[in-house]
């Protein structure tokens, strides 16, 4: 069980259900996901010299370490078998600065935001009390950091505040889809959802493409390098297509990254960790993209995000595909319930 003294009721419960595939599975994800922050944040402190990202990356270490422990203790208490993520073998402490201390904060800022959406949805499928307390903990460890990181961020020259949209003068309901004229005609304005995902979906995806940059920099293998490059160009593609959206309503679109970069070719992270980061992220976007889909009304919007939908699926078989190649990709638990 985990161990905590704020919920004394948990170390009580004696006879618990077995973990569901629910459980299993957001626990198995995040422990991946938390090896290879490990190695991203103790390569970052080696390289970090502002004081208050350093204080970032300092509590985002700790964070994922104590997210190891307590998933160890979950999983050994089960009897389960624990995947075997990532190791100090994955990650070069020497190798020299690859991004500047604004991209570690932005970095930071990103996998804070998706952290929290996890955790979320860990939370809401998870039925055992235990779990469910662990995953509560995990978002309220990630709200505070995720509120410190914005303090910071927002300070910074590269930080870019979502566009504001004025107040209406009414309530008013809409008496057409507008689907033809959305494609050819007048298109009405941008509502404030769409706003919203067109914007945080560039700023997102635009932190792919300068991550994947940056990678395609330092991979050792020629399969990875073309990878990278392959995801710079759709990623990049993608949010030029949210900003130019944004923009023909004269609205301000995110900042670009990818002068945060450095001209280093000594890679600090192992071929597989990249190739295990940049599928995260493409599973990511996928998620986003299908939300941002659902929400949208206008027709030119729908169809971008159909685009860029197709071009993240793309990415994601390719990482499969390279992952399987070189025997990095660690099978799941699975269910074998044939009848013979």
């Amino acid at each position: 069980m985990l161990k905590t003294s704020s919920h004394p009721s948990v170390l009580r419960i004696k006879k618990r259900n077995k973990l569901t595939a629910a459980e299993i599975s957001s626990i198995w994800v995040q422990y991946m996901s938390d090896t290879m922050a490990i190695c991203v944040y103790k390569y970052f402190l080696k390289i970090v010299k502002d004081k208050e990202i350093k204080s970032i990356i300092q509590v985002s270490l700790r964070m994922a370490e104590d997210h190891i422990k307590k998933m160890k203790e979950i999983f050994q208490n089960e009897g389960f078998q624990l995947p075997k993520g990532f190791t100090e073998r994955d990650v070069n402490l020497h190798a020299p600065r690859l991004f500047t201390d604004q991209f570690l904060l932005f970095y930071s800022y990103i996998m804070t935001v998706h952290g929290i959406t996890a955790y979320s949805l860990a939370y809401s499928t998870s039925e055992r009390e235990d779990i469910q307390f662990y995953f509560s903990e995990c978002i309220t460890t990630s709200k505070k950091l995720f509120k410190k990181i914005m303090a910071i961020f927002k300070t910074k020259p590269k930080y870019v505040s979502p566009p504001s949209i004025p107040s209406p003068d009414k309530v008013e309901f809409l008496n057409t889809t507008g689907i033809i004229s959305n494609l050819i005609g007048e298109r009405r304005p941008l509502n404030c959802s769409e706003v919203s995902n067109l914007f945080f979906n560039s700023k997102k995806t635009g932190f792919i493409s300068t991550l994947s940059l940056g990678f395609s920099q330092v991979a050792a293998r020629e399969d990875i390098r073309n990878f990278m490059l392959k995801n710079v160009k759709l990623a990049r593609q993608d949010a030029n297509s949210f900003d130019a959206i944004l923009q023909k309503d004269n609205l301000v679109i995110p900042e670009k990254w990818d002068s945060e970069i450095t001209d280093s070719t000594i890679s600090p992270f192992s071929d597989k960790l990249m190739m295990f980061h940049a599928a995260f992220l493409v599973n990511a976007a996928l998620s986003y993209y299908g939300a941002a889909l659902g929400s949208s009304l206008r027709s030119d919007v729908m169809l971008n995000y159909l685009k860029v939908y197709t071009h993240a699926t793309e990415a994601g078989v390719l990482c499969y595909n390279i992952m399987v190649k070189h025997r990095w990709w660690e099978r799941q638990p699975e269910v074998d319930r044939k009848l013979f």
